[in-house]
């Protein structure tokens, strides 16, 4: 699991490029936590993902909630359609807002969209 890093206009963008399963799950964690902070905004682009257990969907869950807790905002791009297919079934789809494009994702954290419960 390789994730990089960069910001725009204050936007945390996270690319995931892997497996998300239980031997890449808590480093994963880890290090999504350190871009999680008071009002955050977090774009995860996961089209290079193209597997997700069900660590990995605890990952997203937890990281949901740090950054809910933070008042913060998440968005998830280019989700493949067997994970949104699972996050659905889970129903851990509802906590997420969806981008289709980079652009989409972007737009909605900076006009104060994304997933803030």
């Amino acid at each position: 699991m390789e994730i990089q890093e960069e910001t725009i206009n204050g936007i945390t963008v996270l690319t995931l490029d892997g497996e998300v399963d239980s031997s890449t799950a808590l480093s994963l964690q880890e290090a999504v936590e350190a871009y999680i902070n008071p009002h955050c905004r977090i774009l995860m682009n996961l089209a290079g993902v193209g597997y997700m257990s069900s660590a990995g969907l605890r990952v997203m869950l937890v990281t949901y909630r740090d950054v809910i807790a933070q008042e913060g905002r998440i968005v998830l791009l280019h989700l493949s359609e067997e994970i949104r297919y699972v996050m659905e079934a889970t129903g851990f789809l509802s906590h997420f807002t969806l981008a289709d494009s980079f652009d989409e994702g972007i737009a909605l954290l900076e006009n104060g969209h994304g997933s803030a419960h």
